[in-house]
């Protein structure tokens, strides 16, 4: 089968021409506890108001460390670093991520095998992970081990030696987890899409970086990237859990002021703005069963103020699955008029947003004999969509994008992610009573 990619700017801009979006400038209205904007008139759920405060500190490097304290036995505390794969230029571009799988290695301190005995003996969980915006370093802990995660983490982010033997290692490691991706159609697909709908940028580079960047990558890159993204004004570090919020800044202080507020003039790197392009790619791999698309319209970044409206649009497309018996009576048309034809294996919305732009469609399997039908079926149902959404649609879509925003934060794991993501992108943190009322 093939693969086909599609991102069209003059159907972004008829959606955008289409579709009347309300303007959130003018919820200039009643602040509540936590100082969010409100609609005039809107009533707040008193248990929405009940939400455990997020309390913020702002060390002098700039470096902020953000908590709720929700009681317990266990507790999140993590390192939310304001930079990914598109904070890279061409030449180093897999750096961040190369970074993330030497983390753990060893430090000036601690050898790669004390590190993983000691989270061991503290019944505890280590981990990292590397987006395009954002790199995070985090540990699960039991609430007495937290004062001894925060020094482990800072100790890893600050003295990393970065020896030669085992970035040789990791580069053999991340060359085969290259491998396993390309074999990954979903995985491919996107990389795919950014490459296409933001050519010429950084937006548009992987995660992982190319092979030839990966095998050329030396202890000076690394370095170098930490010399220029891990300053005190692009980290947040956030708690969740049974964190106390004094002790926890008290700890931050003690293990980060070190850190400079900016990076060297000579490091900073300025990655401009990433400028959508109407395009499309389409390959061709017969060891792949199905053929998957992405269709994708210009999205919006995190902040702006019509973002909660494509959430919601999201929520009211769905996904669908061939698998789901019931999936012909969703309230979804786009789900139930693919259960009707059958025409795809599997069906669903996204919304990605970044710092200034975002993607926004559908992502299809589908047999090749039927791909087109699937492809003009799925974009029939979003320009019907566009055009008669009813009230019941709108609600609907909103009863299930509230749920889901409360089902993503069951655990202090998602809680310190969501505070760590929010601070980096809106510089605060959202609460779910102001989350609500701009849906």
């Amino acid at each position: 089968s093939h693969t086909e990619m599609f991102a069209s700017k003059a159907a972004a801009q008829a959606v955008r021409s289409s579709v009347s979006l309300r303007s959130m400038t003018s919820l200039t209205g009643l602040q509540k506890t936590y100082g969010s904007p409100l609609p005039p008139g809107y009533q707040v759920d008193d248990a929405l108001l009940s939400q455990n405060p997020t309390k913020v500190s702002t060390l002098g490097n700039g470096l902020r460390v953000a908590s709720e304290n929700l009681g317990g036995e266990t507790a999140t505390v993590g390192v939310w670093i304001d930079a990914g794969s598109r904070y890279e230029t061409a030449e180093n571009n897999g750096t961040a991520h190369f970074l993330e799988h030497m983390a753990f290695k060893g430090t000036k301190t601690r050898s790669n095998q004390q590190i993983t005995q000691e989270i061991e003996n503290m019944g505890g969980h280590l981990n990292a992970y590397t987006s395009r915006e954002q790199t995070v370093y985090y540990a699960k802990v039991f609430k007495q081990d937290v004062p001894k995660a925060v020094d482990l983490l800072s100790d890893v982010l600050q003295n990393s030696v970065f020896d030669t033997s085992a970035i040789n290692v990791e580069r053999d490691v991340i060359l085969r987890e290259m491998q396993e991706i390309n074999d990954m159609p979903q995985e491919l697909i996107f990389d795919m899409l950014h490459d296409t709908a933001y050519q010429g940028s950084s937006l548009g580079r992987t995660i992982l970086g190319p092979a030839e960047n990966i095998r050329n990558i030396t202890r000076d890159s690394l370095v170098n990237y930490v010399k220029a993204n891990y300053v005190g004004k692009k980290i947040v570090v956030a708690g969740a859990g049974a964190v106390d919020h004094a002790q926890l800044s008290d700890l931050v202080q003690s293990k980060f002021s070190g850190l400079p507020a900016e990076p060297p003039a000579d490091a900073a790197f300025d990655y401009g703005a990433a400028k959508f392009v109407g395009s499309g790619i389409t390959t061709r791999d017969d060891d792949w069963p199905l053929i998957h698309c992405a269709i994708a319209f210009e999205g919006l970044p995190w902040t702006h103020p019509d973002v909660f409206a494509l959430m919601v649009m999201q929520s009211i497309l769905g996904q669908f699955e061939s698998s789901n018996a019931n999936a012909i009576h969703s309230g979804s048309r786009l789900v139930s008029r693919h259960a009707e034809e059958k025409l795809a294996e599997s069906v669903s919305a996204f919304n990605t947003c970044y710092t200034d732009t975002g993607l926004f469609g559908v992502y299809l399997t589908m047999p090749e004999g039927s791909a087109q039908d699937a492809v003009w079926l799925s974009m029939r149902e979003i320009v019907h969509f566009i055009h008669n959404a009813s009230d019941e649609y709108v609600e609907r879509g909103k009863n299930l994008l509230k749920a889901n925003l409360l089902f993503s934060l069951d655990n202090n794991a998602a809680i310190a992610e969501d505070i760590g993501r929010q601070l980096l992108t809106f510089g605060r943190r959202l609460t779910t009573a102001e989350m609500f009322a701009r849906i």
